[in-house]
């Protein structure tokens, strides 16, 4: 969007966490990190060199955490940067900021954005990181219940050559969720009558079956599919992302966290474990509103990173034992363990 610019080929970029043994942060230079991490932050410099290079910028770069310190360090010191610096004439701030500062921002939900929404829960557009596909099944005449019909060619959200679409997606990122699907219907009126479809504008809360309703419309007609392409995928994932399983979970998340920040005011970290361990449940003793592993795994990082300082003690290691073991036995329980599963194990 206009604001944001994700860099996809760096999103497995990440600090390493600091262990037992492992160089405190302090003492991390480049030289003091793994062969690999240091390619990546020199391919990390060079790239943002070429993106400054450019936009014709002169940066001053600000830093917080050990990994930013150093890429920010990298930059000052990158022979091609020196020199742009003396001739670019836009002045920036660029600031730096470890992912593993935020964890909890990062597995947290307490967003009300659709754009955030869209982008957990339908699934990811293959060779794409920060792109989804979208289901067009309902654009044809082929009815089939297969979810993983693949006749048919996915959506996706990239819309660049369709303002509607392009306006609309600015929107699921800018308002929060309930003004965003009236937007996604209002444009949905406006371009079937632009086409002169016959469409029954009705007032009130948007659900995702009207919003079906009004893509039923375009259907058997070429011209609008046609003109209409990019602001049908959207509204079509705005369809789907409200109708997934996940989006009703969001909800119970939301709840969770926030019940968490309450309890470890209150209480120490084993009686919040314990509270937890009833919730973990195998494959086959789980209904749809259960929490699966990978959404523990999520509720336990975030549990982890809003604590912060622990005390130590039998105590903890006894409520942690337990917490472990659940887990491990709801893991080795998965028919089909997901890829994030898959790669833990």
């Amino acid at each position: 969007s206009a604001e944001l610019c994700l860099l996809p080929a760096l999103a497995a970029l990440l600090p390493p966490l600091p262990g037992p043994g492992g160089p405190g942060p302090a003492e991390v230079g480049l030289g003091a990190l793994p062969a690999e991490l240091r390619a990546a932050v020199r391919a990390v410099v060079g790239d943002l060199d070429a993106l400054f290079t450019a936009l014709g910028l002169r940066e001053e770069s600000f830093a917080v955490g050990a990994l930013s310190r150093v890429i920010a360090a990298e930059l000052a010191s990158y022979a091609s940067a020196r020199n742009r610096r003396r001739t670019a004439t836009n002045k920036a701030s660029v600031v730096f900021v470890d992912r593993a500062l935020d964890l909890a921002g990062a597995v947290g939900h307490h967003g009300d954005n659709l754009a955030e929404k869209i982008l957990s829960v339908l699934p990811k557009l293959p060779g794409h990181k920060t792109d989804v596909m979208v289901n067009m099944v309902e654009l044809t005449a082929l009815q089939t219940t297969d979810e993983t019909c693949s006749i048919i060619a996915p959506g996706c959200l990239a819309q660049p050559n369709d303002p509607a679409a392009k306006a609309l997606w600015e929107s699921f990122m800018n308002l929060k969720q309930k003004e965003a699907v009236m937007e996604a219907r209002r444009h949905l009126v406006e371009a079937a009558s632009r086409e002169n479809l016959p469409i029954k504008m009705s007032m009130g809360e948007v659900t995702p079956e009207q919003l079906s309703s009004y893509i039923q419309l375009f259907r058997n007609n070429l011209k609008a599919l046609e003109n209409h392409c990019g602001l049908l995928q959207l509204v079509l994932a705005t369809v789907q992302t409200l109708k997934h399983p996940q989006t009703s979970k969001w909800d119970n998340f939301l709840a969770f966290e926030r019940l968490l920040l309450q309890t470890v005011g209150e209480s120490e970290m084993p009686s919040v474990l314990n509270q937890l361990l009833p919730m973990i449940k195998s494959h086959n003793e789980r209904t749809k509103d259960d929490y699966t592993c990978e959404d523990f795994l999520v509720l336990l990082v975030y549990m982890y990173s809003v604590v912060g300082e622990i005390k130590s003690g039998k105590e903890l290691d006894a409520a942690e034992e337990e917490v472990k073991k659940a887990l491990v036995q709801a893991i080795c329980d998965e028919p089909e363990p997901s890829p994030v599963l898959q790669k833990i194990t």
